[in-house]
Parts: structure tokens; C-alpha cells; sequence
């Protein structure tokens, strides 16, 4: 299980990282140069499902600096942010905090979903990461990509390869190929070596690419 780390908010961190870490630099090369510049640093989750989820679909397609904004109005509205409480908000309220009329339809059908039970919330941790998927993607403006950057940042699954994530394609790029363009299959190449730790090392080619910790 995911060890708990004292703060404001309730931090969690995984707790194969140091046997993550000790597995990549044996086998993958760029790995063992990548790793020891970043640190003590790691994967962190904090917040909900249905609330890490939610501001997902509110951060569709804008900018990060407009995603907090809109959050922070569309958060403020409902006393407390659980699915019941959103599905009793008033659209017109909703738009006011500066949420489309599709993303209001996305949050709602989130919602329903969590609340009515069509995710199975306590099931997950002995769900593998097809099924999980499988729910999440029934979510309306949730893909396959939101899903899998749910089980990396917050259910914190260790060997999630999101390729179709332009980062992880960028970053594999420039570590293995020497900056040439390269596809999907390459990164499943690459990747061979990272099993069963996919999701460490993809977080550590994002960090080559930025250094500023990756946060969903």
C-alpha cells in the first residue's frame, strides 16, 4: 500500500519506488543516468478519485493557469466537492464559474456515475488496470489517456505505458534516439526493459524534459 506522508493535505507515495529505482538503473542505461539527478523525489497522490477526475475534464484544452481558475470557482460552489453535491448545482451556476456547456455535461455524467455506483470505487485495488480503464472510459469525456494518467498519478499502478502521451514520446525521442521522431512501437521497444516498472520510468523521461515535478 501507499505510504502517507505528513502535510497540510494527506501526500501518498509509493512504496516500490527505491525497488523501482534499483531495477531500472540494472537494466536500462538511460535510466541509471536519469535517476540519480532528481533526487529523493517521487510519484505523489493526494485528493479523491471523483475529485482528481473532475478537475481532469475542467483542465480539458485550456491552459493550466485557466484550468485553476475555472476549478477554483466551479470547487467553491457546492459546500463539499462529492458527486451527490455536484449533481444538485445549477447550471446556470456552473456556467457562471466559466465551465462549458460540454464539460458541465462531462461532470455530470461523472458524477452520476460515482454516485449511482456504475464505478466500483472499492473494487479498484483488486481490479488490474484494463478494468479500471474499462469503467473510466464509459465516463463521457474521459479517454483512454485521462485513465491511464489516473492509474499513474493517483492509484498509483506501477507499470502503466501511456503511449500515447506526446511527453513520453518526446522524451524517449530524445533519451534513446538521439532527437529522431519515433513511434508508439518504439516506445513498447524501449519499454521492454522498464517491465514492471513502466510507470517510474515514464514519470523520470517527464522529468528529463522538465524538471519541475509532474502533477495531475
Amino acid at each position: 500500500m501507499p505510504a502517507p506522508r505528513k502535510s497540510s493535505v494527506t501526500i501518498y507515495t509509493p512504496d516500490y519506488w527505491e525497488e523501482a529505482c534499483k531495477h531500472l538503473s540494472r537494466k536500462d542505461r538511460v535510466m541509471k543516468r536519469l535517476i540519480p539527478k532528481f533526487g529523493d523525489a517521487c510519484l505523489e497522490s493526494r485528493g479523491d478519485a471523483f475529485t482528481t477526475l473532475a478537475r481532469s475534464v475542467v483542465g480539458q484544452q485550456i491552459s493550466v493557469k485557466a484550468a485553476q481558475s475555472v476549478w477554483d470557482k466551479f470547487a467553491a460552489l457546492p459546500r463539499k466537492l462529492t458527486p451527490a453535491n455536484v449533481l444538485k448545482l445549477k447550471v446556470d451556476d456552473m456556467r457562471g464559474a466559466g465551465l462549458s456547456a460540454r464539460k458541465i455535461e462531462y461532470l455530470v455524467d461523472l458524477a452520476l456515475h460515482f454516485d449511482s455506483g456504475l464505478v466500483h470505487v472499492d473494487a479498484w485495488k483488486d481490479m488490474d488496470d484494463e478494468q479500471i480503464i474499462d469503467e473510466l472510459v464509459a465516463i463521457r469525456g474521459i479517454g483512454r489517456w485521462t485513465a491511464e494518467m489516473f492509474l499513474i498519478f493517483h492509484l498509483m499502478r506501477p507499470n502503466v505505458l501511456p503511449v500515447d502521451d506526446l511527453g513520453l514520446l518526446n522524451g524517449i525521442s530524445v533519451n534513446y534516439f538521439s532527437g529522431d521522431p519515433v513511434s508508439r512501437s518504439d516506445a513498447r521497444d524501449v519499454a521492454v526493459a522498464w517491465a514492471p516498472y513502466c510507470s517510474v520510468a515514464t514519470w523520470y523521461i517527464w522529468r528529463s524534459l522538465d524538471p519541475a515535478p509532474v502533477a495531475y
